[in-house]
């Protein structure tokens, strides 16, 4: 017992220990848990003001948030190139990375908007019916509209994170996550004089959040403390902008191909009823409040890993890796014993309001889908946080490719086969999903572990003095 003392003492206190993750990983995993909140709660509501309403946005979200993904993919790497930079204390080239990663999120957006005309087609094709189709158009079309400053938000929080500095993204996304909130009452409902719009009014709530935290990210880079990583360098590099591009375009067509995959799934699985796909759009919304702070957690560890990296400290790298894994797996085994035994305690969030045998129904299905959750939530963990160490290192390509394989394999051509050729059911979907997950956390441990991510770098070869 003494030496297990020992041992967590030192682990505490030690470079890269838990301390220092901890110190870094903290408010980033507040910000994604408000994250998950702000989900969680616009999902309930959405919910509570109907059926109809709760199985449409998350088809629709998921597909506006695929079309987001690749960008952002790209947006949220400028995490990694500050991170390798200021490790190896070349401060000028940071203010650069980030202006790349700006004009990234603007020619995104602008490439967004010009999928609106589709949305019609697209739902119509979908078969879930003309008026969940009708929603989840409305629903889309909205939130194309808000793109850009998701993807120029994440480029800003991006920032701060590879310097470390993640007190300021806590901040601005309890903000951002109070702004969607308080206009999701409003503007669902129609309380205190707005409009009732239902869903167009989550979507409205959502890009009004995402503008705020634009606005106030602009103010805080405007600050003269920042003007020593050159941030008034705001012109195009084109050789940096390749860089961003080659390293970071794997990691959004990583990030595009698993959120396309699981978009594929959710409306197969939406073709079996009406029923199926809101149990399976509230289960999912409850998953976030497991992978949504882990995920925080990852941004810490990639950003520690680009850091040691940046520094050629591959053994602090390696050591930061271990500490958020034994932070992850802690969190996850609580997740994991609420959703296996106290799956109710979610669910009834979003079905208290209703005593229906259809709401009855899903509420069944929802307690039945949270214990697959439990299943693959450890793989999760080893996903995340091994998928997220390479990554920061810039082994990206791998990690497209493997993504790439297994959600072709698993969440289209085989849903594809069992749902719609042999007319299987809903938990067969959620025995791929969790086959998926599994698999995926196997795969990354492995290449983890062999080691490759300890040779690439992301930055120039070429040492300039600051």
């Amino acid at each position: 017992m003494t030496n297990i003392t020992s041992h967590l003492t030192n682990r505490w206190t030690k470079a890269n220990g838990y301390r220092e993750v901890l110190g870094i990983a903290l408010p980033l995993i507040l910000s994604t848990g408000s994250w998950s909140l702000q989900l969680f709660i616009d999902r309930m509501f959405l919910t509570w003001y109907g059926a109809e309403t709760i199985a449409a946005a998350m088809p629709a979200g998921i597909v506006n948030f695929t079309l987001i993904s690749f960008f952002m993919g790209i947006t949220s790497y400028v995490n990694t190139f500050v991170a390798q930079y200021y490790g190896a204390g070349r401060l000028s080239r940071i203010g650069p990375s980030l202006w790349q990663g700006i004009y990234t999120g603007i020619a995104g957006g602008i490439i967004i908007m010009l999928f609106i005309p589709l949305a019609d087609p697209l739902f119509a094709y979908a078969g879930h019916g003309t008026t969940i189709a009708a929603l989840e158009t409305l629903y889309f079309k909205t939130l194309c509209y808000g793109a850009a400053p998701v993807l120029i938000t994440t480029a800003m929080s991006s920032f701060y994170t590879g310097l470390g500095k993640t007190w300021p993204v806590m901040w601005i996304a309890f903000t951002a996550t109070a702004i969607n909130i308080v206009f999701d009452y409003l503007l669902i409902f129609g309380k205190m004089g707005f409009p009732e719009w239902g869903i167009y009014g989550a979507a409205v709530a959502t890009n009004l959040s995402a503008l705020g935290s634009m606005i106030i990210y602009s103010i805080l880079l405007s600050q003269r403390k920042h003007n020593r990583y050159s941030l008034r360098n705001w012109y195009p590099d084109p050789g940096l902008l390749r860089r961003l591009l080659w390293y970071g375009g794997p990691g959004g067509m990583q990030f595009f191909l698993e959120v396309a995959g699981f978009s594929v799934f959710i409306i197969i699985a939406g073709s079996i009823g009406a029923t199926e796909l809101a149990a399976t759009n509230i289960a999912f919304s409850i998953n976030t409040l497991s992978f949504m702070p882990v995920y925080g957690l990852s941004i810490a560890v990639a950003t520690m890993v680009g850091q040691n990296l940046g520094n050629n400290n591959i053994i602090g790298a390696e050591q930061s890796v271990k500490s958020g894994l034994h932070i992850a797996l802690i969190y996850m085994t609580i997740i994991v014993i609420l959703f296996m035994f106290l799956p109710g305690l979610f669910i009834e969030n979003f079905t208290r309001n209703s005593s229906s045998e259809t709401m009855n129904t899903i509420r069944g299905m929802g307690v039945i889908m949270l214990r697959f959750i439990a299943i693959y939530s450890f793989f999760d963990t080893l996903n995340i946080l091994y998928g997220s160490a390479i990554k920061g290192a810039g082994d990206t390509r791998f990690v497209m490719f493997t993504t790439l394989i297994l959600s072709m394999l698993i969440l289209v051509l085989a849903p594809i086969l069992f749902i719609k050729s042999l007319n299987h059911g809903i938990y067969t979907a959620w025995i791929l999903i969790t086959a998926y997950v599994v698999l995926l956390g196997i795969i990354f441990y492995f290449r983890y572990k062999g080691g490759k991510w300890k040779t690439i770098r992301v930055i120039e070869h070429s040492v300039i003095d600051e």
